[in-house]
């Protein structure tokens, strides 16, 4: 069993290394981080990395829980980030695949920044057929059959982590793009995904 942060579309080591375990919980008490994934995540463009940041109501650094975290609606960022990933992925291999369901996903209405990351977890995990659950963690979540892995993946260092490799829209242009988004994986494997994370 493992403790993380909740994180906005996870890069995809976040899912290499969540895979084997059967549980996941998630932290909804610890203090809003800036310079994370709470709130950002990685696609390719056709010009390089682009990260899609969910604007916060009372800005990047606040000192709230989580759970409190309010997402700034006013800004229409999600036609925004959509608007971005159809322009990114719209001739990748799979991107016809889940167009529906994630645009469904876009439209949703929620002002709670950890309510809309759970969602996005839910949907990647539902296109992963990933077994795993996902539990909200307790206050304080101890124990010694709890390994303690937040804070591990930033964005200062998520490309460090061993990738998982796998075929990108740009790759002949831009050269192999490691960790982004799951949604970069599962654009280009489609349901092989899952076969790849668990290697």
């Amino acid at each position: 069993m493992i403790l993380s942060e909740i994180q906005y579309f996870p890069p995809v080591t976040f899912f290499k290394t969540s895979y084997p375990e059967s549980y996941i919980l998630l932290d909804q008490y610890e203090i809003y981080r800036k310079m994370s994934f709470r709130n950002r995540c990685l696609i390719a463009g056709a010009n390089g990395i682009i990260s899609l940041s969910v604007p916060l109501l009372h800005g990047r650094n606040q000192q709230v829980q989580m759970k409190d975290v309010r997402i700034a609606m006013s800004e229409h960022w999600q036609a925004r980030h959509w608007k971005s990933i159809q322009s990114a992925y719209n001739r990748s291999a799979f991107f016809d695949h889940y167009r529906d369901g994630l645009e469904k996903l876009y439209r949703m209405k929620t002002g709670w920044l950890m309510e809309w990351d759970l969602e996005c977890l839910q949907w990647a995990k539902e296109k992963l057929s990933w077994s795993g659950e996902i539990r909200l963690a307790g206050n304080p979540e101890t124990g010694a059959e709890v390994e303690d892995r937040r804070n591990r993946v930033l964005p200062k260092n998520y490309a460090e982590f061993r990738p998982v490799k796998y075929r990108q829209v740009f790759e002949e242009k831009l050269g192999f793009m490691p960790n982004l988004s799951i949604l970069d994986l599962l654009f280009n494997v489609g349901k092989q995904a899952g076969e790849l994370l668990n290697e």
